[in-house]
């Protein structure tokens, strides 16, 4: 089956892009994005999703494990959409883009696998295996390598309907870990922040994958953008390595900017965004988390400090936002705390020690936890206090990747194994 996929894989490349693209609908909107968790981040790209009941009570070793699947290496997450689930790795000097059926084990319905040579530069100390979560708008997944190959191919089959080298033709200067930034839909578009000069943001038609807009000489950073809606108008945030800014979503024009800098450059975290009109930064190496107030008036934009926490540093890690608490994983190179900040004034209602840097994700009213040693849990959580219900040491790898949930079911992915866990 594999190797039949692969060879569908190459006869569409011959066809050429302009045939295979006649086959895609004509519309591709982001409310389509809204199935099961088919983007970063889940259906709403805040990591909340609804799910059925889940269990608190746990077996000491952890919640039930349906099956298990070697991969690759990578960090790529799982999204998951119509019966199947999509991720990448990396093998051999190749990377691999595959849909697993979750009802046959993780058994492979296709593969797409193309060599991927690294650029000189590229820091292998947390492995150099893709990094960005696959998109699925419609019928067709959009995925992007660790060095910047971008892909869209056919949900079904996996055959290539386009793609581009991110760095040959756009310029796109990844940072040491590679590219980490992750697509996002909007109309007819999937939007990149791509990093190189003039083409510090790229919209490509998602049809055929020519270039809608590009825009800015923004450097490229490992935090993936979302989707603001402001008085009615809506606006694209990414978060890169030097400022957060807001464009409009149809151009690229630049609506704001404001400055957040580390000494390294590395901003990871993903901006979050409340019904306050605030928006959420975060990143370590001293920099620490910014509340920035976004208004409109008379047409234009403008975004403020509301405060300033350097004490609150969010690595790489997911943030939930939930009414007026934020719930996140602090630290950087030193210990870590799950903390609730108040999302009014910065201040730190509680921290607790017991995880490492840990993704979070919610769910049932619970909050679920996954630390990169491996360490998975299961707690309530409230403006005053952390209530971990079960516990396990589940995991002997480096677990960076944030989960996804579908239903009861938990997909957690190790450096090279996808689990699938029962949490009903």
């Amino acid at each position: 089956m594999c190797q039949q996929a692969g060879r569908e894989s190459v006869r569409a490349r011959h066809m050429g892009v302009a045939v295979v693209a006649l086959m895609l609908l004509a519309t591709v909107s982001v409310a389509e994005v809204k199935a099961q968790w088919a983007q970063f981040g889940g259906p709403n790209r805040n990591f909340t999703v609804e799910s059925g009941t889940l269990s608190i009570e746990w077996p000491k070793k952890g919640p039930k494990r349906l099956w298990k699947k070697k991969l690759g290496d990578g960090l790529a997450g799982i999204a998951a959409d119509d019966g199947a689930l999509y991720t990448m790795f990396r093998k051999k000097g190749k990377e691999f883009i595959v849909a697993l059926d979750p009802n046959r084990k993780g058994k492979r319905i296709w593969t797409h696998k193309y060599k991927a040579p690294l650029y000189d530069g590229i820091v292998e100390q947390f492995g150099i295996g893709p990094r960005a979560t696959p998109l699925i708008v419609g019928d067709h997944v959009y995925a992007i390598g660790v060095a910047g190959m971008m892909h869209c191919l056919n949900k079904k089959t996996g055959d290539v309907v386009w793609q581009h080298d991110l760095i040959k033709e756009y310029g796109s200067r990844p940072q040491m870990f590679g590219f980490g930034s992750s697509p996002i839909a909007y109309n007819d578009m999937i939007i990149v922040p791509v990093g190189g000069e003039g083409n510090g943001v790229v919209a490509f038609n998602a049809a055929d994958g020519s270039v809608a807009w590009a825009r800015h000489d923004y450097k490229t950073s490992y935090s993936s953008p979302i989707l603001i809606e402001l008085d009615g108008e809506k606006q694209l945030v990414a978060l890169m390595s030097g400022q957060v800014a807001g464009l409009n979503p149809d151009d690229g024009a630049e609506l704001w900017t404001f400055q957040h800098k580390t000494d390294p450059d590395v901003n990871a975290a993903m901006p979050v965004w409340g019904a306050d009109r605030r928006l959420f930064i975060s990143s370590a190496y001293g920099t620490g988390s910014r509340m920035l107030e976004v208004k409109r008036k008379s047409a234009k934009t403008n975004a403020r400090e509301v405060w300033k926490n350097k004490k609150v540093q969010v690595h790489f890690g997911s943030v939930i936002r939930d009414g007026d608490v934020l719930y996140l994983s602090s630290g950087g190179n030193g210990p870590c705390f799950l903390s609730a900040i108040d999302a009014a004034t910065g201040k730190v209602l509680w921290k607790e020690r017991g995880f490492a840097k840990a993704q979070l994700l919610r769910a049932d009213g619970k909050l679920i936890i996954l630390d990169e040693d491996g360490v998975l849990a299961i707690a309530t959580v409230s403006r005053e206090k952390l209530e971990v219900h079960a516990r396990a040491e589940m995991f002997n790898s480096l677990t960076r990747t944030a989960p996804t949930l579908v239903g009861q079911t938990l997909y957690v992915r190790t450096a090279d194994t996808l689990y699938a866990l029962d949490l009903g």
